[in-house]
């Protein structure tokens, strides 16, 4: 029974596990203590409003795997968000055209900070940390007030909903689902996904196999890039403005999200579905606050600090359980009896 339980522990699922299992407690929660908490629009309401945490959570898990990080995330949705605002309002652009603008902007962003990271083997902490401060300065010399987006096309996408029969989500939240999706199967079911669960692992060995980490480090954080982009504009068609603040401190949110999901800040760790989990958590933490209208918007923080706080310690037990299963494991091979050669006249 206690083997079990220890193997149950080093399961790379555990983390996932607990985090549903908390989600299901908070939600649970809330519907035995406020009225109308139960109500589907409620729960699709987590994804309309956490659309943009989403995707941008997609992304920094893709580096956290490689045992980076990204904390250009919120930057980047930021001067996403202005740049669109400001192509809307000053040029004549189709709305297709400075939609794609941006996010090639912000893709090739991402994949400029990963060619350097990759080049000169730099930390990732500093590289993205010197990306936040250019793109949010960036931001504000586009302009320091709020340029509202009063395009037609874009208002009309931002206040478009899609019928489920039982409520209705946003373009957004369709996006970010489609997102969830989409990078699941890249990472579970594809060469590339493979590599960067390798490299995250050891990417002295990964080198050494062969595996193309120099190419794969920059698409990681190419990805990045392109989900921060992509954020931005499911940021902008709940805002429709561009906002030299919009998304501060949205990288901390998401690295957050992605740990409470299950991911190894140390690398080699991740899972989609849990960094997803991971966003509606702190989602219905704010629902909460939001059905107690007395608590101040800052008891998200708290709470999901001290989450935080446990799933690093949960993270540290079960990498330790793990090392314990495989020298048990190691002892085990080495104290089995020697094969005995049989003789080459005996009978079979």
């Amino acid at each position: 029974m206690k083997n079990r339980l220890n193997q149950l522990i080093a399961s790379k699922y555990f983390s996932f596990f607990v985090t549903v299992l908390l989600f299901a407690i908070l939600y649970g929660a809330g519907i035995a203590m406020y009225k109308g908490f139960m109500r589907p629009q409620v729960f699709l309401n987590l994804f309309i409003d956490n659309a943009a945490l989403i995707i941008v959570t997609v992304g920094i898990t893709f580096t956290l795997i490689i045992a980076g990080i990204d904390l250009s995330v919120g930057a980047v949705l930021a001067l996403v968000c202005m740049v669109l605002a400001w192509l809307l309002a000053n040029t004549g652009l189709p709305v297709g055209v400075c939609v794609l603008l941006v996010m090639v902007m912000g893709t090739v962003f991402g994949a400029a900070q990963g060619y350097i990271i990759s080049k000169f083997d730099l930390q990732p902490f500093i590289i993205t940390l010197a990306g936040m401060f250019f793109c949010r300065g960036l931001t504000a010399v586009i302009s320091q007030d709020t340029i509202q987006i009063e395009n037609p096309t874009w208002v009309a996408l931002a206040s478009y909903r899609v019928d489920l029969g039982i409520g209705f989500v946003s373009i957004g939240a369709i996006v970010a689902l489609l997102t969830i999706v989409v990078a699941a199967v890249v990472l579970g079911y594809t060469k590339f996904g493979r590599t960067v669960f390798a490299i995250g692992g050891s990417e002295s060995s990964s080198a050494l196999m062969g595996l193309p980490v120099f190419r794969t480090k920059v698409m990681v954080y190419a990805i990045s890039g392109f989900c921060s982009s992509l954020g931005g504009l499911a940021y902008s068609l709940i805002m429709l403005t561009g906002y030299n603040l919009h998304g501060l401190g949205m990288e901390m949110d998401a690295i957050a999200s992605s740990v409470i999901g299950g991911t190894l800040l140390t690398g080699g760790v991740g899972f989609i579905p849990g960094a997803l989990v991971g966003v509606l958590i702190q989602g219905v933490i704010l629902t909460f606050i939001s059905f107690q209208g007395t608590l101040s918007a800052w008891w998200t923080k708290i709470v999901v600090g001290a989450l935080l706080c446990v799933f690093i310690i949960m993270q540290a037990f079960i990498t330790e359980q793990k090392s314990k299963l495989s020298s048990k494991s190691s002892m085990e091979d080495n104290n089995d009896p020697p094969i005995q050669p049989t003789p080459s006249g005996a009978e079979s």
